[in-house]
């Protein structure tokens, strides 16, 4: 790392705090304690000595992991519905306080990986959309939302992990595949960077001070042990500066993956509570005997320490108050073991007002698809009749299934690691019951999709106003729901909802849909059906699910939300699908990217196929009229590739070769089975390793050059976190008028789109958007900034980023297929 810009104060920091470290303290430093080890899901050791407590990595997405009076917020995908920046940000401000509240280090979010290749992604929902500038856009601002609340965030999951087959071997084993190795995701150069990369690039450009490396392999080759991506692109080219962590058992190596650019082994065992760690002792005996040389050690200290100094964390922090592994007061502080009983909750509050910024959040990311004659907003409907599983609680609770496992109620949020504790559920139907209380309708309620008598008879009855509630779920690979072994298995709802859609508008002319999932279903068989006379997606929406739809479907919050994804009429409209089945033997499938940059939208378009709902659709209660673009051009200074080379690596202190210093010190505490260390526990080498291949030496299992640390050629595309900095450079600036034709205030969120031209581009991408909230009858002036690289293509002859000659033509307009307004650049 070099500790450019905003990075300077941070890096002395670090160098200062580092250069203190013994050797056996800069690996503690970088080593997991193991899993259950201690109160959150990962803990490095602590370094008491300089008043460092042990850091705290805690999941995420949605909200603090396994504790109590915490929020539950939309998920990402949901969030990104908003087109909303500020949104963006509050958002990932408000988890960053929780977490922060509860002593958490690390919040393992925001999500960029899975950008969401396939709709059947099982964690698409985590991460925000498929298009890689609006994810861009949401994980830069909640990176700085959650940094700006102190604590360090990572972005995850670097990279290229779009489907959970697969992602790791033992777990597909335990489902039954013969398979020896992960996934392989297999993608060229172009497709990398102009799609899979970009929205790391802005995470990076924002200052995000951790980045997970993820379970699968690309082009062969592990994420967490793959130099090309973490050393060459993640660090040199994007100038990344801060930390690279593993997911939880996603090292397969020691010393190489030191070499290959992993800073951090979460959870530092192997396989779980099994005390063994390729870091740990492996890694101090490493250093010692030069495999591993010193600066690279020093490096993975550095960046620990100067992404914590960054965000304003300081030494002798308040201590973690809760307990990943139970809820009581009292448990064990090693809960592998069940050793040290002692207080490890304090059940802090950390909620805060939140609740109305998630209830906005739902609300305003809710996107209205159809609406027939002002079926919406209601006015005090004479009688509603509030129907599906959807709608209604876990009977349960809201918590019963363990990490969300299940698809019972209204779907809240979708199952796995990236799940949170609901400390309630505000369901459709007591929100929507409390509303017709307030308005004196009749209300009545079936909350079983297969309870078809009762809800033919309830729905046929006159004046009947019918909200059919359905759902499609999704989550992580290690959890099967249905058969749904994380990925979806297909794009129809879930629990028959496509026949309860079907069954009630046949005997109900007004029925109103509302879709919770964590993508798009497939709607042909019912959504042009004149019986239904409006439809909503309403995504993951998190604790107010149901005070938030209320809100749209009775107009207190005028939609504007868009849908971050295509909806399209076949499953095979999507031109990429799961791999579902190993396809080379034993060995590791092999996931061919052959699309290349052509996902969702920028598919359609290539094959000039009418999707239902485009991406970026969705209407209002209101109309908007577009007009007057103007592109204004501006006078910047030729692009300059990035020349020159780094400093050498520095060496921070020194360190003794002799084992006997690094043996455990029996006499100043106890030795705990299972937490991984860094000392020694014989000074015989090969019995402290206790790895059946130690002893072989650097050149006989890395590549020539892999531990070099002289100074290195900087990258022609580098330059500064993100990248060149002229890659934002601002080239055009363009404006156009929007004007609310409509009786009702509202807000609409015009989007920018850029045709890059020549052959094998997509017909247009998106490069800006803006949500603006106008008056009826008043005008608004959308402005968006064209930098550089919004114009440019990946060179993989030159490796750095080219305008071609190509010509460029903007659009702008209200969806990726509603485009009234163009010029050409």
């Amino acid at each position: 790392m070099s500790g450019q810009g905003e990075w300077a104060d941070a890096y002395e920091k670090a160098r200062d705090f580092v250069s203190q470290l013994t050797l056996l303290e800069k690996v503690n430093l970088t080593t997991g304690v193991g899993w259950e080890g201690e109160q959150c899901v990962g803990q490095v050791g602590s370094i008491p000595r300089l008043g460092l407590r042990s850091l705290c990595m805690q999941d995420a997405p949605v909200g603090l992991r396994f504790t109590d009076y915490n929020s539950v917020f939309s998920s990402g995908q949901t969030v990104a519905a908003t087109f909303d920046r500020g949104l963006f940000y509050a958002r990932g401000h408000a988890m960053g306080e929780e977490h922060k509240a509860k002593g958490v280090t690390v919040q393992l979010g925001p999500v960029a990986g899975p950008l969401g290749r396939a709709p059947e992604g099982g964690r698409n929902w985590e991460g925000f959309s498929p298009d890689p500038y609006l994810t861009g856009i949401a994980i830069a601002e909640t990176v700085k939302g959650t940094q700006d609340a102190g604590i360090i965030a990572c972005a995850k999951h670097f990279i290229a992990n779009e489907q959970e087959h697969f992602r790791q071997a033992p777990e597909a084993i335990g489902y039954g595949y013969n398979i020896t190795e992960s996934i392989s995701s297999n993608i060229d150069d172009t497709t990398m960077h102009e799609l899979y990369l970009w929205p790391f690039a802005d995470a990076i450009r924002a200052g995000v001070g951790s980045i997970m490396c993820s379970y699968n392999q690309i082009n062969n080759s592990y994420g967490c042990q793959n130099s090309k991506l973490l050393n060459n692109i993640l660090k040199d080219e994007l100038g990344f500066q801060g930390f690279v962590m593993s997911d939880w058992q996603a090292q397969h190596t020691g010393a190489a993956s030191a070499a290959a650019g992993l800073d951090m082994t979460m959870p530092g065992d192997t396989s779980f509570n099994t005390g063994d760690s390729y870091w740990g002792t492996n890694l101090t005996l490493a250093v010692i005997n030069g495999t591993v040389p010193e600066w690279r050690i020093d490096d993975m200290a550095m960046r620990i320490m100067a992404a914590y100094f960054k965000v304003g964390l300081t030494l002798n922090e308040p201590p973690i108050n809760f307990d990943s592994w139970t809820l009581n007061t009292f448990g064990p502080l090693h809960a592998s073991i069940g050793a040290n009983i002692q207080q490890v909750n304090w059940h802090v509050d950390v909620r805060g007002d939140h609740a109305s910024l998630i209830r906005d959040i739902g609300a305003r990311a809710t996107v209205l698809l159809k609406n027939v004659n002002n079926t919406l907003p209601l006015n005090k409907p004479r009688f509603l009749a509030v129907i599906g599983d959807d709608a209604g609680p876990n009977i349960n609770g809201p918590n019963s299934c363990p990490d969300r496992g299940c698809n019972n109620g209204t779907l809240g949020m979708a199952w796995g690691s990236g799940s949170s504790n609901f400390p309630y559920l505000v369901t459709p139907d007591v929100a929507l019951q409390n509303q017709a209380l307030a308005d004196g309708t009749r209300y009545e309620s079936v909350l079983d999709n297969y309870a078809t008598s009762q809800i033919e008879a309830l729905v046929s009855q006159a004046y009947a106003t019918a909200i059919v509630f359905v759902n499609a779920n999704s989550g992580e690979g290690y959890i099967n729901v249905d058969g749904n072994e994380g990925d979806r298995q297909n794009l129809t709802l879930w629990g028959s909802g496509d026949d309860l859609i079907k069954n009630v508008s046949a005997l109900c002319n007004n029925t109103i849909v509302v879709i919770h999932s964590t993508g798009p279903t497939l709607v042909s068989e019912w959504y042009d059906s004149p019986n239904i006379t409006a439809i909503l997606w309403a995504g993951v929406p998190g604790q107010e699910s149901g005070n938030s739809i209320t809100d749209v479907l009775y107009g207190k919050v005028n939609p504007a939300a868009r849908t971050p994804f295509t909806w399209g009429t076949t499953r095979e409209s999507y031109g990429t699908d799961v791999l579902y089945e190993p396809n080379n033997g034993e060995g590791a499938p092999q996931d061919e990217f052959t699309e290349g940059v052509f996902i969702d939208y920028r598919a359609f378009d290539r094959t000039n196929t009418t999707p239902i709902y485009e991406f970026g659709f969705g209407l209002s209660y209101t109309t908007f009229e577009y007009s007057d673009l103007t592109v204004t051009r501006h006078n910047v200074s030729a692009y300059t590739p990035t020349t020159g080379t780094t400093e050498a690596a520095p060496v921070l202190g020194n360190f003794s070769t002799n084992l006997s210093d690094y043996l455990f010190p029996n006499a100043s505490f106890p030795h705990i089975w299972q937490y991984i260390y860094p000392y020694l526990n014989s000074s015989d080498a090969r019995t402290a390793s206790a790895d059946p291949a130690y002893g072989q030496t650097a050149d006989q299992f890395m590549p020539p050059g892999a531990v070099d640390g002289s100074p290195q050629p900087l990258l022609a595309a580098g330059g500064a976190p993100g990248g060149n900095p002229q890659l934002w450079d601002v080239l055009y600036t363009v404006e156009a008028t929007i004007r609310n034709t409509g009786s009702v205030n509202g807000e609409e969120v015009p989007q920018l789109y850029v045709s890059l031209g020549g052959s094998n581009q997509p017909k247009v991408v998106l490069r800006g958007f803006e949500r603006l909230s106008i008056d009826a009858g008043e005008s608004a002036t959308f402005t968006a900034d064209i930098t550089r690289r919004d114009l440019s293509n990946w060179d993989t002859v030159a490796q750095n980023w080219v305008i071609t000659d190509a010509t460029k033509t903007v659009y702008v307009g209200s969806s990726s297929r509603k485009l009234p307004l163009s010029q050409a650049l």
